[in-house]
């Protein structure tokens, strides 16, 4: 137990990125919390190597959050954020890639800091960020791409979707998130708003971890290419010309494989 619980004050909370997959990725700062830490509450996708890093006798909660799968409440974990750091202890809230990049971690923040509680924040690797990198595709680009936008393709309710006609006329690498179960429905969005059927496409499931795989494609193709791989969640799917930078086989030759 830290001096601050021994003198039953406050504790404080870190919402830390654990990044993409790669243990290897973890940043320094992140491995001093979570060595610091009374109690680690803990992503579904986090890569359970990076707890090494914990001293003997944390505390690890399971807080799981994954699409289409029994998750832990928003409300609860929250709840139990704020409950911890008023027993005085030092939490570390693990997740997966970034805290504050579809993460929830500035909904957690505001409810932490509405509670009176200190509340620090270490940055992680986004998968948006590592999955096209994984398969050595530059977001950004002189010749393709000046820019990149990160999209989530599940919005808190099923008729809170991005406005895919105005993405589509943005001459941007797109980055989805949380896209694949939405994959037909997004495509023909995209399609309908004018963005051409040839535009490359990447999938990437599990970026940088030894579960990782690829896909590339076009926009015209993807849900039939995509139903076809056999690829699922955790994916990112990234639109855009930047796509044809993929080590490996061109993109002519991927499609025709």
């Amino acid at each position: 137990m830290n001096a601050a619980s021994k003198a039953g004050s406050t504790g404080k909370v870190f919402l830390v990125g654990a990044g993409p997959g790669d243990p290897e990725l973890l940043t320094i700062k992140a491995a001093r919390a979570i060595a610091a830490a009374d109690v680690v509450l803990l992503d579904d996708l986090v890569n359970r190597d990076v707890l090494q890093h914990a001293r003997p006798g944390v505390r690890i909660v399971e807080v799981g959050k994954r699409g289409g799968c029994q998750s832990t409440p928003q409300e609860f974990i929250e709840r139990l954020l704020v409950a911890e750091a008023r027993a005085g202890h030092r939490v570390v809230r693990l997740k997966g890639g970034d805290p504050f990049i579809f993460g929830r971690g500035g909904e957690e923040c505001a409810t932490l800091r509405a509670a009176g509680i200190e509340v620090e924040v270490v940055n992680g690797i986004s998968s948006g960020l590592a999955a096209p990198s994984a398969i050595g595709v530059p977001l950004t680009h002189r010749a393709y791409s000046q820019g990149a936008i990160f999209i989530t393709g599940h919005g808190k309710t099923e008729h809170d979707n991005p406005d895919w006609a105005t993405l589509a006329r943005l001459d941007l690498t797109l980055v989805i998130y949380m896209g694949v179960a939405r994959c037909a429905e997004i495509q023909a969005a995209l399609l309908a708003g004018g963005k051409p059927a040839d535009t490359p496409v990447a999938v990437v499931r599990s970026a940088t971890g030894a579960a990782q795989a690829q896909l590339i494609t076009t926009l015209g193709a993807l849900p039939t290419a995509l139903a076809a791989s056999g690829l699922g969640s955790p994916s990112i799917i990234v639109i855009g010309d930047v796509v044809r930078c993929a080590a490996g086989a061109s993109l002519e030759q991927a499609i025709a494989a």
